[in-house]
């Protein structure tokens, strides 16, 4: 059994960083090692790392590869650090900051008999599939494979159960829960766009024809309200946001948004079932994006990025924007284990103009002061790792915490917080929030 060393106090307030995506050279490894001392020195906690389901499981189903994990975690334990794992059950590569490239296992594509490709995919408005997480819609297939990959890595690294301080789960594309609505797979949807909607196929529209019934008593009330004319509910197709009448658009956008929390909340419970033996008493955390563009957009495309990616309904009504997706973080497991909330953009200010219309600053609050109103644990991250070097970004990120918005940090990147401006100012932070 290995030992381990004491890691310090708990703190009120978490003070975290992220490992660097993947490292191959010996000169990465090499600097991981100082950053990891100094990461120490100035009172980091713990750190985050991407455990990659395509890189671990990618010669089949049930063939582990846990060497460079073994290595990584060793390095962090050296170091008297803490560790939170992240099930990176997305793709590496194509998002901000991405530097390395690790697709989904190869083998899941052609793994379910009677299924194609794409029918475990997302499928966009403009007709493109994307590759970077298995579709929600494929829940009943790929969800078995995210439980064993938990047993096996719980098993494979029980022995470090007193110093993993909490167990990330990815939920969608960037590892956060979200569609990949603004992502490379299509054209002209990124930043600061109203991006694209992911819920075209055929398993989808019958899913919407299903809740569509739900709703309505009978297809002549629906045609009503959409003002449409369909004979039958089989008839429906998902509309595009751009065609689709106010009803019509406000009825598809309820759907996929109470699909996505469905499947947050699925992928929280197989976590707490994956994690049953060695981590059953280990906090589950999961990550929300700070997608603030469009907010301050008037019109058709007011906080249009937000309800493409399925964070928020179209019209919430008189509570918060985000009240169903923080209230994932009180899913009731069955036992004492806690659930905590990971969202992004601390370090960011207001730009009410175009062409972002963003309301970054007013998003974090938003979120936070939900968090407050349910009694949810939220922690926050730089959306940027540029975010954590210069005075601007962490003045914004220190005005949050005065408030007492969040009960954590975790910094994108370790390598952004050991030198530089970003190194004394997190350092300052530390002293301030964790030493008390």
């Amino acid at each position: 059994m290995m030992s381990f060393k004491s890691v310090g106090k708990e703190h009120k307030i978490s003070a975290n960083v992220m490992a660097p995506l993947w490292l191959e050279t010996p000169q990465q490894w090499s600097i991981f090692k100082q950053d990891l001392a100094i990461a120490h020195k100035i009172g980091i906690r713990a750190v985050t790392v991407d455990v990659w389901w395509g890189a671990v499981e990618q010669q089949g189903d049930q063939i582990f590869d846990w060497t460079y994990y073994d290595k990584v975690f060793a390095e962090i334990n050296n170091r008297n650090l803490k560790i939170i794992p992240i099930m990176s059950f997305h793709q590496c590569g194509g998002n901000v900051g991405d530097s390395c490239n690790i697709p989904l296992p190869q083998w899941i594509w052609q793994h379910f008999p009677q299924t194609t490709t794409q029918q475990l995919q997302y499928k966009s408005e403009q007709g493109n599939y994307s590759k970077e997480f298995v579709s929600l819609w494929a829940n009943e297939l790929v969800l078995p494979q995210y439980i064993e990959f938990m047993q096996a890595f719980e098993q494979q690294f029980q022995q470090y159960s007193g110093i993993i301080d909490e167990l990330n789960v990815s939920m969608g594309p960037a590892g956060e829960l979200r569609f990949p609505s603004y992502n490379q797979h299509d054209q002209g949807t990124g930043y600061p766009t109203r991006g694209a909607w992911q819920v075209y196929g055929e398993k989808q529209t019958i899913e919407l024809q299903k809740y569509l019934i739900k709703n309505y008593p009978s297809v002549d009330l629906l045609n009503k309200e959409w003002q449409s004319n369909y004979r039958s509910f089989n008839e429906i197709t998902i509309p595009l946001p751009n065609k689709c009448a106010a009803q019509q658009c406000k009825d598809t956008v309820a759907w996929f948004h109470q699909s996505l929390l469905n499947h947050g909340k699925k992928m929280l419970l197989a976590a707490n079932k994956g994690f049953s033996n060695a981590f059953s008493n280990i906090s589950l955390g999961f990550k929300i994006p700070g997608i603030h563009w469009l907010m301050a957009k008037q019109g058709k495309w007011h906080r249009a990025a937000e309800i493409a990616a399925g964070l928020i309904p179209s019209e919430p009504g008189k509570g918060n924007h985000y009240a169903n997706i923080v209230k994932l973080a009180n899913t009731e497991l069955g036992n004492d284990r806690g659930i905590i909330l990971h969202f992004t953009a601390l370090e960011m200010s207001n730009n009410p103009t175009a062409p972002s219309y963003s309301m970054a600053n007013d998003l974090v609050i938003e979120v936070a002061n939900e968090a407050k109103r349910q009694g949810v644990i939220v922690k926050g991250e730089n959306a940027l790792a540029a975010g954590v070097t210069n005075k601007h970004g962490w003045d914004n990120i220190n005005r949050h915490f005065q408030h007492n918005r969040f009960k954590g940090i975790t910094v994108l990147r370790l390598t952004n917080v050991t030198s530089g401006y970003g190194k004394s100012a997190f350092t300052d932070f530390i002293q301030k929030y964790t030493m008390r």
